[in-house]
């Protein structure tokens, strides 16, 4: 009963972190700016920080079932 919401879960963390880490990864190797008002350098450390968590969660969500 429990493995559907886990099932959704997962899907949308992992689906979220990547899709995160991927448009990151895009911005900063365009030289967009990846968040607006906010340097560089950190815009691209905490976005790919909270990508990589995301996708983690959405792993181990998985590995829950």
């Amino acid at each position: 009963m429990e493995s559907g919401p886990a099932i959704f879960a997962g899907a949308a963390f992992t689906l979220f972190g990547a899709a995160l880490l991927l448009w990151t990864g895009v911005r900063a190797r365009q030289g967009e700016p990846v968040a607006l008002g906010v340097a560089p350098r950190a815009a691209v450390a905490l976005t790919t920080l909270f990508g990589a968590c995301f996708l983690l969660l959405g792993i181990w969500c998985f590995g829950r079932l």
